[in-house]
């Protein structure tokens, strides 16, 4: 490595974290609001794919938490793939105990028919989750070589799959709500419970990205 691209990769890396501190406290902020809403909405609509919804965005501001924490410790303490490692693990962790409750939940309600009201809420702001999470999982990516942070991956893709599931659980709750089929929404509360377990496990057996810190 030359002086100069010494020097680059030691400007880059600060400005690689700040971002990431920034993008955090967003995906923090937005996921509170929709935690409180989706929970909220689902309750009052007996809907098990909304619930879910609502407790994937409690995990995500537990998986920003987490970043959080990794972020802070590397300030404190410089780059330690140690600490990425548990950050990351615990973000696994996360996605298994949403995979379990909403699976138990989502087959129970297929079982008993117990059909969901309808609810406009939940209907705008999966919509409007769709539309905004995607890019804040591109952006997310984007920083993660510069920190060569595994965990920072973790929580993108995280980000990426609460747009999937955004999908998901709009299309369940549109077709309760306009053709009347209230298995629609169980249904959705399965995919998401599917899809959380399966990053659940590609998050567990990840590897640290490579130490770009401290290479």
């Amino acid at each position: 490595m030359t002086a100069h691209e010494h020097t680059v990769a030691l400007t880059a890396r600060p400005r690689a974290v700040r971002r990431a501190v920034i993008l955090n406290r967003v995906t923090l902020g937005y996921n509170a609001a929709e935690a409180v809403i989706a929970l909220t909405a689902g309750v009052l609509a007996g809907s098990i794919s909304l619930v879910g919804f609502g407790l994937d965005s409690v995990v995500e501001v537990s998986a920003s938490l987490v970043l959080m924490w990794r972020l802070a410790a590397e300030r404190r303490d410089g780059c330690t793939q140690e600490t990425d490692a548990r950050a990351t693990k615990a973000v696994a962790l996360s996605f298994a105990a949403l995979a379990g409750y909403v699976g138990i939940e989502a087959f129970r309600q297929l079982l008993s028919g117990d059909a969901p009201d309808g609810s406009p809420v939940g209907i705008t702001l999966t919509a409007l989750s769709l539309a905004v999470m995607p890019f804040l999982a591109r952006a997310k990516r984007r920083v993660a070589p510069a920190l060569g942070s595994r965990a920072q991956v973790a929580e993108a893709n995280q980000t990426a799959l609460c747009a999937l599931m955004s999908a998901v659980v709009l299309v369940g709750l549109a077709a309760n709500a306009m053709r009347g089929w209230w298995w629609a929404d169980p249904i959705a509360g399965l995919s998401i419970a599917a899809l959380a377990a399966i990053e659940a496990a590609r998050t567990w057996r990840a590897e640290s990205l490579e130490d770009t810190c401290c290479a």
